[in-house]
């Protein structure tokens, strides 16, 4: 599995510039008790703690209910637990570009078009401020005034065959606006994503999934997707962010080549751990994980399905994972932007523990922490997301993994860059999945049966084995 330039870039690029308030006399007026609180906050976010940074903000504002730096550090905390509500209590009658932008953001996603881009074009007006997600989004929401973003119709659900590609992908079938296309689910985006060859602008469209559920009135930004395509082998078409896929309770199965569209939650499914996922500035995925046996520290991480590898690490990351960057090897050529991979002895998913993960040596995330607050220094991929059923629930706050296959641990013991595939099949009645090459089929359904899941063979160079 090759990893293509755009998986970590992306999960980068896709992150505005966070504005800063600047501090004046009146932030800071706060007594001991409220800077204390105030600052446990902002340390509880930074660690991905949202639960306690939100109990520590709303302390923050109780002791000082005529500060700014309370309010817009609440706000923040409320945005990220996806509280649209709370965000603009908290900062009603608040101004400035910081507490405007918060605002903004909770009541795109809230679905309040125009106020949205009022508070958007307020920040805009900033000469200091540079924004181009509330750029593209400002616009949106006007040419969007008096439509319902997010109108879903058809029957409770809507399954959907995934096609394989190369590397662990998770590619769905889509109609937009009438016309078939491929999309990527990609909770390394905030908003669905079309191709600049099928739309120059941001647009207003219609998405409809397996004949069955249709969705009207879907926001889009525009990108030029050919590099994805052109990666893949596929003609991707659209990005499919989370926005979408939040308010669609969807399950991403790569194992059984099933994507479930829902129009109401699911019950949490049976055999399952659930990974609680918050959304730093409404848009970036983040969960916590464990990186070290027998520590109960947990670091955040992005969550990020355009990564196709089952997890990436900086320099920091590495070593807060206890693993000495001097054992990483050297990528072959062809890695893209990887330069050197190995293997986490430990990374524990919810309540799943999972053994010597394969992993690669990825560019810094400063940018996505300088962007988000969250102290960033990884993101998990659809490699690993790939081994098991996901459903995301509850509005998009829990992702419930389903099993923890054999052939995930058996999977985990091969090299990242291996110089061939396999030789011959697997031992009759292992369980093991056939070697070969690129993506291999998935067995024949038992009539209602899930199929085992089949994870691709890795190969040297391209994916594929080419």
């Amino acid at each position: 599995m090759r990893l293509a330039p755009f998986a970590l870039v992306a999960a980068i690029a896709a992150l505005p510039v966070a504005c800063t308030e600047p501090r004046t006399p009146a932030n800071a007026a706060l007594s001991a008790g409220a800077q204390q609180w105030l600052d446990r906050s902002r340390a509880s976010f930074s660690r991905g703690d949202f639960d306690d940074a939100r109990d520590a903000a709303e302390s923050a504002v109780a002791a000082a209910p005529k500060s700014t730096e309370a309010k817009v550090q609440a706000a923040k905390v409320h945005l990220a637990r996806l509280e649209y509500a709370e965000v603009e209590r908290v900062l009603k009658d608040v101004d400035g570009v910081e507490a405007r932008g918060l605002r903004g953001r909770a009541r795109w996603y809230a679905d309040e078009l125009e106020p949205a881009a009022d508070d958007l074009d307020a920040v805009l007006a900033d000469p200091a401020s540079k924004d181009e997600w509330a750029k593209a989004i400002s616009k949106l929401a006007r040419r969007g005034v008096g439509r319902k973003p997010f109108q879903i119709s058809g029957g409770l659900l809507a399954p959907v065959p995934m096609p394989r590609v190369r590397g662990t992908h998770l590619v769905v079938p889509v109609e937009i606006d009438g016309e078939q296309a491929l999309a990527l689910i990609a909770t390394g985006k905030g908003e669905v994503v079309l191709d600049s060859t099928t739309r120059k602008e941001p647009s207003w469209v219609q998405l409809r999934f397996g004949e069955r559920i249709t969705v009207k009135d879907v926001p889009t930004l525009v990108e030029d997707l050919s590099g994805i395509s052109k990666e893949l082998g596929a003609p991707i078409k659209a990005l499919l962010g989370v926005n979408l896929l939040r308010r669609l309770s969807v399950t991403f199965d790569y194992g059984g080549e099933q994507f479930v569209v829902r129009t109401r939650a699911p019950s949490p499914p049976p055999n399952a751990t659930r990974l609680s996922v918050n959304y730093a500035l409404g848009g970036a995925m983040i969960t916590r994980v464990v990186m070290k046996q027998g520590s109960a520290e947990m670091q955040p991480v992005l969550v990020n399905t355009l990564l196709p590898y089952p997890i990436a690490l900086d320099d920091e990351g590495w070593r807060r994972a206890g693993v000495d960057l001097a054992s990483l090897t050297a990528a072959p050529a062809g890695a893209g932007a990887i330069s050197k991979a190995g293997r986490l002895p430990f990374l524990k998913l919810g309540a799943f523990d999972v053994p010597e993960v394969p992993g690669v040596l990825g560019p810094s995330f400063a940018d996505v922490a300088g962007a988000t607050s969250v102290d960033v220094h990884g993101a998990v991929g659809s490699g690993i997301l790939a081994a098991f059923r996901c459903t995301l629930t509850d509005d998009g706050r829990a992702l419930w993994l389903e099993d923890l296959p054999e052939w995930l641990l058996r999977m985990m013991e091969e090299p990242m860059f291996p110089t061939r595939a396999p030789a011959g099949p697997a031992p009759a009645g292992s369980g093991a999945p056939p070697a070969g090459k690129g993506a291999p089929a998935a067995p024949p359904h038992p009539s209602g049966e899930r199929p085992t899941p089949q994870p691709l063979a890795p190969a040297a160079g391209k994916a594929g084995g080419k």
